[in-house]
C-alpha cells in the first residue's frame, strides 16, 4: 500500500502544466494552438473534419488550423480571436491546460482571465513587425500577474527567410524589456506555426537555432508544485452537522485547501474571529487521513465548539494571514460600466463576500510605457489601476506576490451579480490601521 508520505510526494511531483497564449493580432496564436494540437496527435477525427470543410467554404487548399480553437462563430467570421478559447491535450511527458486569449486591445481583460492562472506565457510576434505596443502590454500583463515563464515566439519566420539576426534583435529587444518588468524567466524560439517550424518538431530552416521546439519547452520546463512552499489556507464552503443518530455529534468543515499542508494535532486559527483551536480529524473521500495538501477537499473537525461559517479561513496558528478592513490592491476593470470612487460593491475573496465601498483610485497604469495616470476618478474596461477598497468586515488576505489564490479577489456589482474587476491584494495593505467601522442602515457607510 502506499504511504500517505509516498502520495504527497507524488502530488508535489505532478506534470500538469497550465499556459496561455498571448499576441497582437494575426500574430498567429490560434494557429500556433492549433499546429500544437494537430502535431501532437490531440485532435478528434470530428474535430479534424469540420476544420477542413469550414477551410473548404472558405477555399483554403489546406485546413486552417486557427479554427480547433476559433470556436465562436463571430471568431471564425471575423478569423480573430474573440472569447477565451481553453483546451486539454497531453502528451507521454506531461498534460497541459491552455488558454488562448484575444489580441486586440479592447479584449486585455480577457487576456487577464486566461493569464490568471497560468505557469507560463508564450507572447507571440510577427517577425516582420517585431516588438509592438500591444507585445509590450501582454509583457506588462504577465508580470503583473505574476506568471513565472514567458516564451517568446518569433512567429512567421518563413516570412522572413528565416534571417537569424532578425530573430535575434526581436529576442533581444524582449528580453531587455520584460526583464526591466520583473519576469523571472524568459525564453525566445523562432518558429512558423502554418509551417510548423519548431513547433513540435525541429526545423530543418533553421540549423542556427539549437534550442529547444515550443512543445519540448512546455514538455520540460520546470514548474514548481512545492506544496509546502506557501502557509496553509482553508476557506470554509460549507459546515456539515449530520446530527444524525449514528453521528449525533459530528461537526466539520468542508472546503479546498487553497494553499499549502494541514496535519492532524497542527495549531490553527479561525478568521477573521481570531479563535484558535487545533485539528483533531481529516476527512477525505470518506476516509480519515493524518495529512492533506493542496488542492484537495476535505472536511476538518476541530477540538473546540467554534462558531464558524461559510467564508471563515482556518489557516495555522504559527503562519495566520492578517485581517484587514482597508484593502489596497491593482486590479483589472472587465466589465463595460466604470467603476469610480465611491462605487458599492461586493468583494469576493476565497468563499467570503462582503459589501465594500471603493474608497480612492490612486493610480491607472498605461501600460503602454508603464507610467502611473494619477487620480483618474475612474477605471473603464480594460483599465489597470490601484484602487482602495474599505470593507464592511474583515478579510484575511494574503498578499498577491505571495499566494496568487488567497492574495486575489473580485469585484462585483450587487445589483446584478456583474463582476467587475479583479483584483490583486497588495503588499502594502498588510499595515493599514485595523478599524472598527459601523454601517447605516442600509449597510454601506464604513
Amino acid at each position: 500500500m502506499t504511504s500517505t508520505t509516498e502520495q504527497f510526494a507524488d502530488l508535489a511531483a505532478t506534470t500538469l502544466l497550465r499556459f496561455a497564449t498571448a499576441g497582437s493580432v494575426d500574430d498567429g496564436k490560434s494557429t500556433l494552438v492549433g499546429r500544437l494540437l494537430h502535431d501532437s496527435k490531440s485532435v478528434l477525427t470530428d474535430q479534424m473534419e469540420a476544420v477542413e470543410a469550414v477551410s473548404a467554404q472558405r477555399g483554403q487548399d489546406a485546413p486552417d488550423l486557427a479554427l480547433l480553437t476559433d470556436g465562436l462563430r463571430a471568431e471564425r467570421e471575423q478569423g480573430i480571436t474573440i472569447d477565451v478559447a481553453y483546451r486539454y491535450f497531453a502528451t507521454a511527458r506531461r498534460r497541459f491546460i491552455l488558454a488562448d486569449t484575444p489580441g486586440h486591445v479592447q479584449y486585455t481583460r480577457n487576456m487577464v482571465t486566461g493569464a490568471s492562472t497560468a505557469d507560463l506565457a508564450v507572447v507571440l510576434v510577427d517577425a516582420r513587425n517585431g516588438v509592438i505596443e500591444q507585445t509590450r502590454r501582454h509583457a506588462a500583463v504577465a508580470a503583473l500577474l505574476r506568471v513565472p515563464h514567458v516564451v517568446l515566439a518569433v512567429n512567421k519566420m518563413d516570412l522572413v527567410g528565416y534571417e537569424e539576426k532578425v530573430f535575434a534583435s526581436i529576442a533581444e529587444e524582449f528580453t531587455a524589456y520584460a526583464s526591466d518588468l520583473g519576469v523571472p524567466e524568459i525564453t525566445a524560439i523562432p518558429i512558423s506555426a502554418l509551417a510548423g517550424d519548431n513547433v513540435v518538431e525541429p526545423s530543418a530552416n533553421m540549423d542556427w537555432y539549437g534550442g529547444p521546439t515550443v512543445l519540448e519547452h512546455l514538455e520540460t520546463v520546470p514548474v514548481s508544485h512545492d506544496l509546502t512552499a506557501c502557509p496553509a489556507r482553508f476557506p470554509v464552503q460549507y459546515v456539515i452537522r449530520p446530527q444524525s443518530a449514528e453521528h449525533p455529534d459530528y461537526r466539520g468543515y468542508a472546503g479546498q485547501i487553497a494553499s499549502g499542508v494541514l496535519r492532524v494535532g497542527e495549531a490553527v486559527t479561525v478568521l477573521p474571529s481570531g479563535r484558535t483551536s487545533s485539528i483533531v480529524g481529516i476527512d477525505a473521500l470518506g476516509h480519515g487521513v493524518d495529512i492533506a495538501w493542496a488542492p484537495q477537499s476535505v472536511t476538518l473537525r476541530l477540538a473546540d465548539d467554534i462558531d464558524i461559517s461559510r467564508g471563515d479561513l482556518i489557516a495555522p496558528s504559527s503562519n495566520p494571514p492578517a485581517t484587514t478592513q482597508d484593502v489596497v490592491a491593482t486590479v483589472c476593470h472587465v466589465a463595460d460600466q466604470p467603476l469610480a470612487v465611491g462605487a458599492r460593491v461586493l468583494l469576493k475573496h476565497t468563499t467570503r463576500t462582503v459589501k465594500a465601498i471603493v474608497k480612492e483610485i490612486p493610480s491607472r497604469l498605461t501600460l503602454d510605457d508603464l507610467s502611473q495616470h494619477p487620480d483618474p476618478g475612474q477605471l473603464v474596461a480594460n483599465d489597470i489601476g490601484r484602487v482602495v477598497v474599505r470593507t464592511a468586515e474583515p478579510l484575511a488576505l494574503d498578499a498577491y506576490a505571495d499566494s496568487r489564490r488567497t492574495g486575489s479577489f473580485l469585484l462585483i456589482d450587487p445589483a446584478d451579480g456583474t463582476t467587475l474587476a479583479a483584483g490583486m491584494a497588495g503588499e502594502s495593505f498588510a499595515s493599514q490601521a485595523r478599524t472598527t467601522v459601523q454601517a447605516d442602515e442600509e449597510g454601506w457607510d464604513f
